[in-house]
C-alpha cells in the first residue's frame, strides 16, 4: 500500500493517477530516462542507481539515505538494483543483491523497486516490471510476466515499464493496466534518423514532409534535416519523438477520462501485429480485466472491429444471460432480429412487429439477436450495454459473428425449452437459427421470406402465432400487463445480482406493485418503494427498505468498521468486500453503526487491498 500514488479516474485496467511527489506526476505519464540518473539535481524520480560491485548492505543503505537528504521527501528514489532480462531463470543468475531495509519495512519517503518474477517484494510506491523492453514483440510473454507480477503487488500502487514506450504503444500498455514509462527508446530511436508517430515510425530518408506540425517539426523540412550533423538531427528528431509521446499520452489521458480508451485501442492495435495479439490474449484474460470493468459506462459502446465480440462487456452480458436470466414461463418463443434504434421495441420495425401481435403478444416470450451481444431477451434491452451499443450495418456478417451468435442461442435453447419457437427473421439471422435449428434437433417455424415489415409477412406473423395459442396442446401460459411490468424488472434484478435478487421480490405477489410508466418504473410494497429502474443504464437502484430485503443475500455488500458515514467511503474504512463488486455496481455498506447503499467506484477486492481513494459513492444512509 502506499501514501505517494493516487487513482483518480479508471478506465477497466487502465487509470488516470498521481504521484504526489514534488512537483506532482500525473499517470499514465512519460519519465525522462536522463533526468533519473541525475543524482545531483534530483528531479520527482531518481534512479539510485546499481548494486553490482558495492560489498555491503550498509553501503545501499547510505547511498539512499545521502540522495533521500539532498532530494527530501518530495522526490521518489528508485532503489538500488540488479535487474536482469526476464528470461533468464533464477537459478542462472547466482546471488543478487538487491537493496533492502534492516527491518524489512518501507523506507522513509516515496520509492520504487525492481519487481520481478520470483522473490520478495519490498512495500513500495512503484514496481518497475523488470527487463519489460526485452518482452518487445512477444506478446504471450509480455501478458504472462505483467499479470503475475499485477496479481503479487497492492492495486493502489503504480507499475513502471521501462524501455518500451513508443506513440504507437501506449495507448495499448495503459490499457492493460500500466502507468509509468520512459523515452529511452524515443531517444534510441531519434539516434537512428527514426521518426515516430502514433501510427508507426519512419526512416527520415523516406519522409518528403512530416506528418507532425508541433512546434519541432514546423520549423524544419525533412530535406533541411538530412543535411544537417548527426548530432543535430537526433537534438531535432528526440524533442519530437518526446512531444509525440506526450501527446498521445494526452490522448490516452482523455480516452480514460471518457471511458472510450477500448474503442481508440481496438484501433490502434492495427499498427502492429504484437499489440493485436496483446488485444486478443488480454481478452482472454477473463478474469483479470473483467474485474476492473465498470457494470456500465455512460458513453456508447461502439463495435467497430472483430475485437468488439471478445470485449469484456460483450463476453459479460452473454455470460449472464446464460447464468443470471431466468425467462418467463411460457411456451412460445420469437426470435426477433435487433435494430439500429435503441431500446428496440422503441424502432419503427418492432414497433410494427408489437403491432402484429396485438394481444397475442402476452402468450411470446421475445428475444432479439444480435451482433456482437448475441441474444437479448426483450426484459433486458434496457440493461447496459442493449441498450447502448452501435455498430456497422453492413447487411453482410462474417463468419466470426455467425459462430458468436449461434453459440449463445445455441446455449440458450440447451437450457430452456419451449413447446414451440417462431423466427421473424432473414438473411443471417435465419441461416443461424437453421445451423441452431439442426444441431439441436428442433423444429424453428419462420415467418418471412424477405421483407420482414411487409405486408404479408407480418400478416403471416399474426396468424402463425395466433394458430400456435389456439392449438388444444398448448396451456395458454400469459402475462398480463402487472405481471409483465413485475418480469422485466425481475429479469433485471436477476441479471444485476443473480440468483440472490429473489429477496428483493420475497414479499407476497399480492403487495408487489410496479408503478410509474416505462421505462421509469419503480417496485413498490404496499407504500414502502423498493427500487427503481435507471433506464440510462438499465438497472435498479435500491432504496433502504429494498437494501434491507437484499441484505439476506449476502452478497454485494460492503462492510464498514463503527462509524455513520457521510457523502462516501474511502478504502481505508474497508473492511471486507465482496469480491464480485465491480466498478459501478450498486451495493450495500454495512457497519455496527449504519446501513447505507450506493454505487461502487472500484471493484471489491480493490477496496480491501487500497489504502487510498473513493471505494463507495453513497446515496442513502440509515443510521442502527
Amino acid at each position: 500500500m502506499t501514501q505517494y500514488f493516487e487513482i483518480e479516474q479508471r478506465d477497466g485496467a487502465a487509470r488516470i493517477g498521481k504521484l504526489l511527489l514534488s512537483p506532482e506526476i500525473r499517470t499514465p505519464c512519460i519519465l525522462s530516462t536522463a533526468e533519473l540518473g541525475n543524482l545531483e539535481s534530483p528531479g520527482p524520480v531518481v534512479d539510485a542507481g546499481s548494486s553490482w560491485g558495492v560489498e555491503s548492505q550498509a553501503a545501499l543503505e547510505a547511498r539512499v539515505k545521502q540522495i533521500r537528504e539532498k532530494a527530501g521527501n518530495g522526490t521518489l528514489i528508485i532503489l538500488p538494483h540488479q535487474a536482469y532480462p526476464p528470461y533468464i531463470s533464477a537459478d542462472s543468475r547466482g546471488k543478487t543483491k538487491t537493496f533492502t531495509t534492516n527491518d524489512g519495512e518501507k523506507t522513509d519517503g516515496p520509492t520504487g523497486s525492481i519487481l520481478r518474477a520470483e522473490g520478495e517484494i519490498l512495500e513500495s510506491d512503484l514496481y518497475i516490471m523488470e527487463g519489460a523492453g526485452t518482452l518487445e514483440n512477444n506478446a504471450r510473454k509480455f501478458l504472462e510476466t505483467l499479470l503475475e507480477l499485477k496479481d503479487r503487488i497492492p492495486p493502489d500502487t503504480a507499475l513502471y515499464a521501462p524501455n518500451l514506450a513508443l506513440p504507437e504503444n501506449v495507448a495499448m500498455l495503459a490499457y492493460l493496466g500500466i502507468d509509468v514509462l520512459d523515452d529511452t527508446r524515443a531517444e534510441i530511436a531519434a539516434y537512428s534518423d527514426i521518426y515516430l508517430t502514433a501510427s508507426g515510425s519512419f526512416y527520415l530518408d523516406s519522409l518528403a514532409e512530416f506528418p507532425c506540425r508541433c512546434r519541432v517539426c514546423a520549423s524544419a523540412r525533412p530535406s533541411e534535416l538530412r543535411n544537417l550533423p548527426k548530432i543535430d538531427r537526433a537534438k531535432f528528431i528526440t524533442a519530437h519523438n518526446r512531444d509525440a509521446l506526450e501527446a498521445e499520452l494526452s490522448l490516452v489521458r482523455e480516452r480514460i477520462r471518457a471511458g472510450t480508451l477500448r474503442e481508440y485501442v481496438e484501433g490502434q492495435c492495427r499498427v502492429r501485429p504484437w499489440l493485436t495479439a496483446l488485444l486478443r490474449l488480454g481478452d482472454f484474460e477473463y478474469s483479470y480485466l473483467e474485474e476492473k470493468v465498470p457494470a456500465f459506462r455512460k458513453n456508447q459502446l461502439l463495435a467497430d472491429t472483430s475485437e468488439a465480440l471478445s470485449r469484456i462487456e460483450v463476453a459479460r452480458f452473454a455470460q449472464r444471460v446464460q447464468e443470471r436470466y431466468t425467462p418467463p414461463d411460457l411456451d412460445v418463443l420469437l426470435l426477433l432480429p435487433c435494430a439500429a434504434r435503441k431500446p428496440y421495441s422503441t424502432s419503427q420495425s418492432h414497433q410494427k412487429f408489437i403491432l402484429s401481435l396485438g394481444n397475442y403478444r402476452k402468450f411470446v416470450h421475445e428475444v432479439i439477436l444480435t451482433s456482437p451481444l448475441g441474444i437479448v431477451p426483450r426484459e433486458l434491452e434496457l440493461t447496459y450495454p442493449a441498450a447502448h451499443y452501435d455498430t456497422a450495418v453492413t447487411g453482410h456478417w462474417d463468419e466470426e459473428e455467425k459462430a458468436w451468435v449461434s453459440s449463445c442461442l445455441e446455449a440458450y435453447l440447451s437450457k430452456y425449452k419451449y413447446k414451440a419457437v417462431v423466427a421473424h427473421v432473414e438473411g443471417a439471422y435465419r441461416e443461424i437459427c437453421e445451423r441452431v435449428a439442426s444441431k439441436l434437433g428442433i423444429e424453428i417455424t419462420y415467418t418471412a421470406k424477405e421483407s420482414l415489415v411487409s405486408m404479408e409477412a407480418l400478416s403471416n406473423l399474426k396468424s402463425i402465432i395466433e394458430s400456435l395459442c389456439a392449438a388444444e396442446d398448448f396451456s395458454k401460459k400469459s402475462l398480463n400487463a402487472e405481471e409483465e411490468k413485475k418480469n422485466f424488472l425481475r429479469a433485471i434484478a436477476g441479471y444485476q445480482f443473480g440468483e440472490d435478487a429473489r429477496f428483493l421480490f420475497s414479499e407476497e405477489a399480492g403487495k408487489l406493485v410496479v408503478k410509474g410508466r416505462f421505462p421509469k418504473y419503480q417496485l413498490f410494497v404496499g407504500k414502502k418503494q423498493l427500487a427503481t429502474l435507471v433506464p440510462q443504464y438499465g438497472m435498479l437502484a435500491l432504496s433502504l427498505e429494498g437494501t434491507e430485503l437484499m441484505l439476506k443475500s449476502g452478497k454485494y455488500i460492503v462492510k464498514i468498521d463503527d462509524f455513520v458515514p457521510r457523502g462516501s467511503i474511502l478504502a481505508p474504512g474497508v473492511l471486507q468486500a465482496d469480491p464480485q463488486i465491480r466498478p459501478n455496481d450498486e451495493v450495500i455498506v454495512l457497519g455496527e453503526s449504519a446501513l447505507c447503499v450506493g454505487r461502487a467506484s472500484m471493484s471489491g477486492n480493490e477496496m480491501v487491498k487500497s489504502s487510498r481513494g473513493v471505494a463507495v459513492d453513497l446515496r442513502h444512509v440509515k443510521k442502527l
